[in-house]
């Protein structure tokens, strides 16, 4: 299983800011489509006061700041001139972080939406929407917050598709500010398959595909819990994808390019079961021969002499 897509975390706020220009982003895309990745989303639109693209309503409502560069517009024009899709990421206010209530973050995104496609909905590289809530287990207000966004996402867009990345409760799901590395009160196969199959069973029809996080979880853990979760998709009428992180989870700095070995290991696993494509959070910081990692450069290096064995 190769990686076709990639998140872009432009606004982030656990690992650090490469400060790229527009020339930088578009030598990414070069580097990407290098690659094999036809996907590219957008991880969240805004955090809290700093935003990807000049929102009238968030700068007014939020008092978010006005950002230099319109990032959506130029990640659209790349998408088109390099020919892949762009899944635009909902905003995210921070407030469901700091309450565990979702409600704000479904008040906020309804005129966001409604903005942003009356925007941006020309560009033939708009092709879909991400609802970036995060979220691993039965989560209040998480059911009909997807349901909510992503039936509105669909309706104002003609239906494109929408996706969800959640997170698996595993041994390794802990804070990033955390100086831990595991936890003992991991969820359970049976636990996750239980929970996640009430929260499919919510959202079916308003969200078309499931991108697990896969990086919370023990290595000889992936098979079983990817089998349950291309179960559950496949129940649902929703596409599986991975969400291949090509960051590591077991290094006590937080959060350095993984080991190819690693990757390898959650790729293929993802493969045995069937998943439908393979995206990854993410190649610019993580995988690119430009990331402020040197150790990214090597990576991407080994991650393309295997896309080179197995398309050989």
């Amino acid at each position: 299983m190769l990686i076709t897509g990639t998140f872009i975390d432009e606004i982030s706020h656990d690992i650090p800011h490469q400060n790229w220009g527009p020339a930088q982003w578009e030598l990414d895309f070069q580097h990407m489509k290098k690659a094999g990745i036809d996907t590219v989303i957008l991880i969240r639109s805004g955090y809290r006061d700093f935003l990807t693209y000049p929102s009238s309503y968030l700068i007014k409502r939020q008092n978010c700041f006005t950002p230099p560069i319109d990032l959506v517009k130029l990640f659209l024009e790349l998408s088109e001139r390099y020919d892949m899709q762009f899944y635009f990421g909902l905003y995210d206010s921070g407030a469901y972080w700091d309450t565990g209530n979702m409600q704000h973050e479904i008040d906020l995104n309804r005129y966001v939406i409604d903005e942003v496609w009356n925007q941006y909905g020309h560009y033939s590289s708009f092709k879909g929407w991400y609802l970036s809530m995060e979220i691993s287990r039965k989560t209040k207000g998480a059911i009909d917050a997807f349901r909510t966004l992503g039936m509105q996402c669909k309706a104002v867009s003609g239906g494109l598709p929408t996706f969800i990345s959640p997170w698996i409760d595993g041994k390794k799901a802990v804070l990033a500010a955390s100086g831990q590395l595991s936890k003992e009160n991991a969820v359970s196969v049976q636990d996750h398959e239980k929970e996640w199959d009430e929260i499919f069973d919510g959202i079916k029809g308003a969200v078309d595909a499931v991108a697990f996080q896969d990086g919370h979880i023990a290595y000889h853990e992936l098979e079983d819990f990817f089998r349950v979760n291309k179960k559950l998709a496949d129940r649902y009428g929703m596409q599986c994808w991975t969400n291949a992180e090509s960051f590591d989870r077991d290094m006590p700095i937080k959060f350095l390019p993984i080991k190819f070995e690693k990757l390898r290991l959650k790729l293929e696993a993802a493969a045995r079961v069937g998943y439908d494509k393979a995206i990854t959070f993410e190649f610019s910081h993580f995988m690119s021969p430009q990331s402020v990692y040197g150790a990214a450069h090597h990576l991407f290096d080994r991650y393309m002499e295997y896309r080179k064995s197995l398309l050989s």
